[in-house]
């Protein structure tokens, strides 16, 4: 019997309210098609690191030439050190959990992975990826990362797919392959 291949995904997506704004986002294309494939793990790592929902809206910013910071706009609450103290703690949980890839929320301060607005001083718009997300970036290297927005395009999504699919295959097969 073969272990079931795990994806981590936004919890809003799979229709959760747990968006600053109380709400959700569900996507039924990831729902559907790969519900369908996988088995589904929400997240939310502003809820699961303490902030309530519905909560003040948050963005990143960042001094020229200094770290994204996680701010709270209107009370200019700064929330990094919590979200990246969870990051800590959060990936070694993930870890055990053997999953094959994760699915972001685009745009999010936390989740998006190329998205996230970043508010600086630049003379032009510059777009990072979110503090919790580049996390699980820096943290699994070579899993599989998508947003959701991406998944819409068929090609797109059957490419993550078989990437989810090729990254399982070595933890199960107990083959080693060669890089």
């Amino acid at each position: 019997m073969t272990t079931p291949i795990k994806l981590a995904v936004s919890a809003c997506l799979l229709g959760e309210p747990v968006r600053y704004d109380g709400r959700q986002k569900r996507d039924e294309n990831i729902i559907n098609k790969l519900g369908a494939l996988f088995t589904l793990i929400p997240f939310c790592p502003e809820v699961e690191c303490g902030m309530p929902t519905p909560r003040e809206p948050m963005r990143l910013e960042s001094e020229p030439g200094g770290s994204p910071r996680l701010i709270v706009i209107s009370s200019r609450a700064d929330k990094t050190e919590q979200m990246l103290t969870f990051c800590q703690t959060k990936l070694k949980q993930q870890e055990e959990l053997n999953l094959s890839g994760f699915i972001f929320k685009e745009r999010s301060p936390s989740c998006a992975l190329l998205t996230a607005p970043l508010h600086s001083e630049a003379p032009c718009q510059i777009f990072t990826a979110g503090l919790f997300a580049n996390e699980v970036a820096r943290h699994f290297p070579l899993m599989p990362l998508e947003e959701a927005e991406n998944l819409r395009t068929p090609y797109l999504l059957d490419n993550f797919i078989e990437r989810v699919r090729v990254y399982d295959i070595p933890r199960y097969s107990g083959d080693i392959i060669p890089i």
